[in-house]
């Protein structure tokens, strides 16, 4: 079997963990490159065997067959259109940047005239499909619910006077809609973008974000009504060992959505 070309951008600990694993993948057997800004420190902790590429043109002459963004909003604003441009498939984790009305729409304007491909991650959430199934609902309403250990949420928490060490009872960080939350919290609330864009937009998807002592991980409660049904769905998720503010499982649903884009199977 031809091997699969996969160009990363970024790599920091997501970015890590997912060129790990493809490199680590038998069968099919994936050829990396990793895409990042010149000058970049994180050059020196990439493998051996995995092409390092500072530019479209380079990144063009790796030919890729699919580009994973793993790097946050920046990469989505300046990377990612370029990609586009070059006619190419890219997968984005950091779904959040497309609250900016603008930037989403110069995506799918150079995706449409270029003949690429603009696909969203689910990350760490599950239930997208429900979602996008009751979007055309008359009376949807959709609520999304963030839960997350002080550890996660230590800068906010001090800056807002709190001791990370002495909280004993849950702090409501925000409340309001899921465009608020993805632009005040652009590095956590992917997934609140997430629904956003599965289901009735960024205005209407409703946000509150707590921090809990007694959360035991990661936690997304995920609440919809409509004409359709009801549906409430609660996820805990173990926190990244690198960043507690991110869900472990994001680099492996990374993974399962690079596995799916080649699949001749493909669950939607």
């Amino acid at each position: 079997m031809k091997s699969r070309r996969v160009a990363v951008i970024g790599f920091g600990a997501i970015a890590g963990e997912l060129v790990e694993s493809l490199l680590a993948a038998s069968e099919p057997e994936y050829r990396v490159a990793v895409w990042l800004r010149k000058g970049s420190a994180s050059r020196d902790r990439v493998p051996s065997g995995v092409a390092v590429v500072e530019s479209a043109a380079e990144l063009a002459a790796f030919t890729p067959d699919l580009v994973v963004e793993a790097a946050g909003h920046g990469a989505v604003r300046e990377q990612v259109p370029d990609a586009l441009v070059l006619g190419l498939p890219v997968l984005v984790s950091s779904i959040g940047a497309l609250h900016d009305d603008a930037l989403k729409e110069r995506l799918v304007e150079a995706a449409k005239s270029h003949g690429g491909r603009l696909l969203l991650a689910s990350g760490a959430l599950g239930a997208l499909d429900y979602v996008r199934a009751v979007r055309p609902a008359r009376e949807l309403e959709l609520t999304y619910e963030s839960r997350k250990p002080p550890a996660a949420w230590a800068k906010e928490l001090e800056a807002l006077g709190h001791d990370p060490q002495a909280i004993a009872a849950p702090v409501t960080l925000f409340e309001g809609t899921a465009r608020q939350a993805a632009a005040d919290y652009p590095q956590n609330l992917n997934v609140a973008a997430a629904l956003a864009l599965a289901g009735p937009g960024f205005e209407a998807t409703r946000v509150s974000v707590v921090c809990d002592p007694e959360a035991k991980g990661n936690t997304h409660v995920v609440r919809v009504r409509s004409e359709f049904g009801t549906m409430q769905m609660t996820i805990a998720n173990r926190p990244s060992p690198t960043n507690p503010k991110s869900s472990w499982i994001v680099g492996r649903s990374l993974l399962a959505a690079i596995d799916q884009h080649f699949s001749p199977v493909v669950m939607l």
